[in-house]
């Protein structure tokens, strides 16, 4: 598949999203990989930003702009990822990558390093954790604040966000809300003084941010309806602005999300309930980065997922799509895999009415696939172009220890 035609079209973005059908599947982390290494040595892009927890790829974007104090090699970095499901970050694909930046760095000034930054809102515990063994060392004025949070939580053990939730669920009167507010402020007073390296400050708000917006997120699951993934996909928002603000005006951005996050969300079923993501909002606020969203599928192939929570992973079937959907017309017309534009479609009337269009979550049940793995879309308004996989494998996920207390990735839904 040749990349220029993509590569020329989005060189006139600031704000790049590359999508994915699966948390599990080589091809989508190799393609993206490849046009992520390009953006960056043709056109400048300065970060990455993907669905991962912001403590666990603050130590891989430590390592691969050779921070002191930072791990010495990718696979280390990588296999400290052990909230389930492990081989969602932690695959030999992405030690490509990460080695590919580590390289790119070498001999760049600190400022001109490529970094990678998670976007996510669980590591509620993790981000205490950090804010607390940061301020024992360089601001000791803050610890009460600090600990007043983390002793908030600790009745609710190494599971606390779950914990936290069902306590809310059994009508427990106190709440966590205000101490991690307060700890939020304290140290957002404290900002300019978290100067102990070109990133410290930004890793203690970003960190502080997440303990208030998990405490929010676990304190939503109690009700049963989309205000989780509304407040999940406005914390990524926000820890994207951030991240943009951090590094200037001229900066230039790509993001790695499921596409359930990044097609956007008024083009699909999701805005009925009022169900909103992260491609939505990037074009609803951040129109003069002109941004460009770049979806990606499979007709058939395997996939590494779990048959549920917390299960191990296996390498599964996926089967043919089914007749009609997006991914069984673009099997249908014989050209195998296939670059998209979607201004090509537009005029289609085809495609201007919703269309099936394969969605597998890190839970996947092949022999279910017709019932729940495809969501109505109409692709010409949710994507600025699409790749397609005629016959996509299973990611090679790296061997790592699970801790099974924490949250797991993407719960409780399984994009």
């Amino acid at each position: 598949m040749d990349l220029d035609p993509l590569i020329e079209e989005l060189s006139h973005s600031k704000l790049v999203l590359l999508g994915e059908a699966s948390h599990g599947t080589h091809e989508y982390y190799t393609w993206r990989t490849a046009i992520s290494k390009r953006l960056i040595q043709e056109h400048g892009f300065n970060f990455i930003a993907v669905e991962g927890d912001w403590p666990d790829f603050y130590r891989v974007n430590r390592y691969v702009k050779n921070y002191q104090n930072s791990h010495n090699s990718s696979v280390k970095v990588l296999k400290e990822f052990n909230r389930w499901p492990t081989w969602m970050w932690a695959n030999w694909e992405i030690e490509t990558l990460v080695n590919w930046l580590y390289e790119h760095n070498t001999d760049l000034s600190a400022h001109k390093r490529v970094g990678i930054y998670g976007l996510d809102v669980y590591s509620l515990w993790e981000s205490i954790e950090a804010i607390v063994d940061y301020l024992q060392i360089h601001d000791r004025t803050l610890l009460p604040s600090a600990k007043r949070a983390m002793g908030c939580f600790e009745p609710f053990g190494d599971e606390m966000g779950m914990a936290y939730a069902r306590s809310l669920q059994r009508f427990l009167p106190k709440t966590c809300e205000h101490e991690v507010v307060s700890l939020l402020s304290d140290i957002k007073k404290r900002v300019p003084t978290f100067n102990t390296d070109i990133e410290a400050a930004l890793n203690m708000e970003q960190n502080a941010h997440i303990a208030k917006n998990a405490e929010k997120y676990y304190r939503s699951m109690v009700s049963a309806n989309q205000s989780s993934w509304n407040l999940r996909d406005h914390h990524m928002m926000d820890t994207l602005v951030r991240l943009l603000h951090f590094h200037g005006p001229n900066t230039k951005a790509i993001i790695w999300e499921h596409n359930t996050h990044v097609g956007d969300a008024r083009a699909t079923d999701m805005v009925l309930d009022n169900t909103i993501n992260v491609g939505q909002l990037v074009r609803e606020q951040l129109p003069s980065y002109n941004p460009k969203i770049v979806g990606f599928g499979s007709y058939q192939g395997t996939v590494v997922a779990g048959s549920e929570w917390g299960a191990p992973m296996r390498n599964m079937h996926v089967p043919e799509a089914v007749k009609g959907s997006w991914e069984y017309l673009l099997h249908k017309t014989g050209k195998g895999n296939q670059l998209v534009f979607m201004d090509e479609l537009k005029e289609n009337d085809l495609f201007k009415t919703s269309i099936g269009h394969r969605a597998i979550g890190v839970v996947y049940h092949p022999k279910y696939e017709k019932i729940g793995n495809y969501v109505p879309s109409v692709m010409p308004e949710r994507y600025d172009a699409f790749i397609h996989i005629d016959s996509s494998e299973g990611v090679h996920a790296m061997d790592v220890y699970v801790d099974k207390s924490q949250l797991p990735e993407t719960y409780p839904w399984a994009f």
